[in-house]
């Protein structure tokens, strides 16, 4: 019952924490709104092909730190539930980012971070999967598809508890509501293959 009281505060920090708008932040350093150009998007693909490599790289390990730290910060103060309900909740903030008119990212590298803390052997398959399948296509939502459904399956394979088969779940669901748009380019053979700038 006493674990109920720490409801609220865990969900609050885990959804502040989502709703850290890295790439925007990234973008305003180089003087960019990074919303507004490549495919829009508040994520570390689109800051790498905006802003280069590095700038990617900062704005990737960023939403996953911040994800790790939501499902830490809610197991410390829930236990297990907690992780779950945190790492949900700071993905939909990012998602759906309640400082941009409830536009944002599309969660795979929150998702991970929080995934990492509850799931990491399952993660360690799923990224496996995600820089083969960027390397052979380079379509990275197709990748990011492909690792989410293959971090799902390693939690049967590697019998992780139940609330973080939920997790896994959700979070896929999640992942492809928000790559609904890629998946159609990608049917259609429209979608557009990763290259970040060179300079």
């Amino acid at each position: 019952m006493e674990n109920v009281l720490y409801l609220i505060p865990a969900l609050g920090v885990s959804y502040l924490l989502g709703s850290l708008p890295s790439a925007y932040l990234a973008g305003k350093l180089k003087g960019v709104d990074i919303r507004k150009h490549g495919s829009g998007n508040m994520g570390a693909t689109n800051t790498a092909r905006i802003l280069g490599f590095q700038w990617g790289l900062v704005v990737l390990l960023a939403d996953i730190l911040k994800g790790f730290l939501a499902a830490w910060v809610a197991a410390c103060l829930l236990g297990m539930w907690g992780a779950v309900l945190g790492g949900l909740s700071v993905v939909i903030a990012h998602n759906w980012n309640p400082w941009f008119g409830f536009k944002g990212g599309k969660g795979v590298a929150c998702g991970l971070g929080a995934a990492l803390f509850m799931i990491p052997s399952a993660i360690a398959v799923g990224v496996i999967v995600f820089v083969a399948v960027v390397a052979l296509t380079r379509y990275v939502s197709l990748a990011s598809l492909t690792a989410a459904l293959t971090v799902l399956l390693m939690t049967v394979v590697f019998a992780d508890p139940t609330p973080y088969k939920i997790f896994a779940i959700a979070a896929v669901i999640f992942i492809f509501i928000r790559h609904i748009e890629n998946i159609k380019r990608l049917y259609s053979g429209t979608e557009s293959k990763f290259q970040w700038k060179k300079k």
